[in-house]
């Protein structure tokens, strides 16, 4: 239940990366509208990390990285929120982003990646965002 509630603080948290009410985005010079795609990957079960950064590396190697041979990024994000009893609780998280043209969607391996996770790692959920997102390789 804190991680369900820890996918919630994390989601307000990058709303303010996210850009709302993309329906008819418009991208300028260039860019061109593709899907914008998150996964953010809580390393705890209760107060215990129980995700090292040789079980990430070793994760991102060995199950995402084939999933995604075109290219993603990973980024250390710090999720907070206000557990039951009042008290802030933090923790370090993982974030995935992945940007994929408009002719391609790729839930079928965010739902692997995110099951494998969960499974190995005996997390609750893990937070899944999509969006649309203007893109240009200049």
């Amino acid at each position: 239940m804190a991680l369900i509630t820890v996918a919630a603080i994390i989601a307000l948290i990058s709303a303010a990366c996210i850009q709302e009410g993309t329906a008819g985005l418009e991208c300028e010079d260039g860019g061109e509208q593709w899907k914008e795609y998150r996964l953010f990957l809580g390393r705890n079960v209760g107060d215990i990390e129980v995700v090292s950064d040789a079980d990430w590396d070793a994760f991102l190697a060995d199950i995402v990285t084939p999933r995604f041979p075109d290219g993603l990024s990973a980024l250390d994000v710090a999720g907070q929120w206000r557990g039951e009893d009042g008290n802030i609780e933090r923790e370090r998280s993982k974030m995935l982003l992945i940007l994929a043209p408009p002719d391609t969607s790729p839930l079928d391996q965010l739902n692997e990646v995110s099951a494998e996770y969960k499974r190995r790692f005996s997390q609750d959920a893990v937070l899944r965002v999509v969006t649309e997102a203007c893109v240009a390789f200049k």
